[in-house]
């Protein structure tokens, strides 16, 4: 066994991360990587153990393999749009999948087969689809958030415990913010993206960057059609590209470990989660001493002794 990807539901990929490591595995980890702040921290543990040990760790956060993402950043990196001033990133959508419990299934056997719909298991939607944004202004930016502030909740889900939509503001320190928004509800306006603002333009993060007056600065140069018309779309897919890097780098033998920004990426949205649960300013910090671990405390099937109540803000409770 040369290679391990790790796909099951995300409350258990701190636990599986470490096991691979310790048995010398290269690990394939989708995102988002954990769903609470014990597990982001492990996660970073474990990964500076896999850099130690000359191990090759991919994440699933493909943008960051993907072409016109990777030359918009350069761009970005040597001045194209000037001093970045704030950030926005977003991902609209109707509702996910569900499952309805039915007879015979356990407490646990419902929730893992429901799995994208309790907070122990996937870290509500914020974590689950929305770290890839979050990720990417992260990237962009050089950093991570320093505080959030923020508000989110429930209007249409049928099940588990998570809210139908987040709205959070991130502060970036230096006067820098970037207003995160990520929504599951049908019949609603759907979209997703980045934008990047500058001193001298702004940028969508993907393939365009902008003068401040929207006239275009710079195009990404996409493979051509037969008409040689733009495809706007990359010559290899990113989510192939992901496992041809992952692949390349252990047949080179020039490890790259990804876990630990997708941790710092997975533990913003954490930040986020819990201002919008809580109601209160919540800051970095507070989130690497954080004893929060979701979940049972033993795994079986059968009944699970845990309650799940829609957060209530204002309640104080960091999770």
């Amino acid at each position: 066994l040369d290679v391990v990807i790790l796909a099951t539901p995300p409350h258990f990929r701190p636990a599986y991360f470490d096991a691979c490591v310790q048995a010398k595995k290269h690990v394939f980890m989708e995102k988002p990587v954990c769903v609470d702040p014990v597990g982001a921290r492990q996660i970073i543990a474990t990964s500076k153990k896999a850099e130690n040990m000359g191990l090759t760790v991919i994440t699933g956060t493909q943008r960051r393999h993907q072409d016109d993402y990777l030359e918009t950043y350069r761009q970005v990196a040597s001045g194209a749009i000037g001093e970045i001033t704030s950030a926005k990133a977003w991902w609209l959508q109707n509702h996910v999948w569900f499952r309805s419990r039915e007879e015979g299934w356990s407490d646990m056997e419902y929730m893992i087969r429901n799995w994208n719909n309790f907070c122990w298991l996937c870290g509500d939607h914020i974590l689950d689809t929305h770290v890839h944004n979050i990720d990417i202004i992260n990237w962009f930016l050089g950093k991570h958030p320093d505080e959030a502030i923020g508000f989110g909740g429930r209007a249409r889900r049928l099940t588990g415990d998570q809210y139908d939509f987040f709205s959070i503001d991130f502060n970036y320190g230096n006067g820098v913010y970037s207003h995160s928004m990520s929504r599951q509800i049908d019949d609603c306006a759907n979209t997703l993206g980045e934008q990047i603002n500058g001193t001298e333009g702004y940028t969508n993060c993907k393939n365009t960057i902008y003068n401040l007056d929207g006239s275009v600065k710079w195009k990404f140069d996409y493979p051509k059609d037969k008409d040689g018309k733009s495809t706007e779309v990359v010559a290899i897919s990113p989510y192939i590209q992901e496992h041809i890097s992952l692949v390349t780098s252990i047949r080179t033998n020039k490890p790259v470990v990804e876990a630990e920004r997708t941790a710092i990426s997975t533990l913003t949205a954490i930040m986020g989660r819990t201002a919008a649960y809580t109601g209160q300013l919540v800051t970095w910090e507070e989130m690497m001493n954080s004893t929060v671990k979701l979940g049972p405390e033993k795994y079986e099937m059968g009944p699970v002794d845990m309650e799940f109540p829609v957060p209530i803000p204002g309640s104080q409770h960091r999770s």
